[in-house]
């Protein structure tokens, strides 16, 4: 088992010893909710048993057997990336680019492209990057203890990444932003 899949597995297994459930009746409990959309599923379990946002997406991938990555299943990165910036959000692509260029130099990770976004990993998610809308780009940061900053949106606990920057142009790509990437990063050995 890898150590990525060995993470997801504690984490069930913490989820299984919050909820006093076991992943089985989690199950249950989300087919009788008479909810479909994975979004709507993951909510419920935020609200029904006080699960974080991370924990909750983590749940109905568990019960959907799926990680999140069946929008890629099949299709090149470049596919993927074609689909994400697309239409509206296709002058987005020069800031992925440029993210991308400026992370390439920090060593090896792995890059896994999800429905609307695309994931940076190590041992763990250490940056999200993607349109969040029409008209805003989103980089999520896993790291820990970043220096106060107003371009830094820091998460509520349980959410997917600890920190937000919105970014609107690839200049803001600049030095400051590639090094709260670069913590993340070597904090997800």
């Amino acid at each position: 088992m890898s150590s990525l899949d060995q993470a997801v597995q504690t984490q069930i297994d913490n989820i299984q010893k919050k909820t006093g459930k076991t992943l089985a009746e989690l199950s249950v409990i989300a087919k009788k909710s008479g909810l479909a959309k994975h979004g709507e599923l993951r909510d419920m379990f935020k609200e029904k048993l006080g699960l974080g946002h991370g924990d909750a997406n983590a749940l109905v991938h568990a019960i959907f057997a799926s990680d999140g990555t069946r929008a890629a299943d099949g299709k090149s990165g470049d596919a993927v990336l074609d689909e994400i910036y697309s239409g509206a959000k296709a002058g987005f692509r020069v800031i992925h680019e440029k993210l991308m260029k400026e992370i390439n130099t920090f060593g090896e990770f792995e890059i896994v492209p999800k429905k609307g976004y695309v994931s940076l990993r190590r041992k763990k998610q250490f940056a999200m990057i993607g349109p969040k809308t029409n008209t805003r780009f989103e980089v999520g940061i896993n790291a820990k203890d970043l220096k106060k900053n107003a371009r830094l949106l820091e998460q509520p606990k349980g959410s997917m990444c600890n920190y937000i920057v919105n970014v609107s142009d690839a200049q803001e790509v600049n030095s400051e932003l590639i090094g709260w990437i670069k913590s993340a990063f070597e904090g997800a050995e």
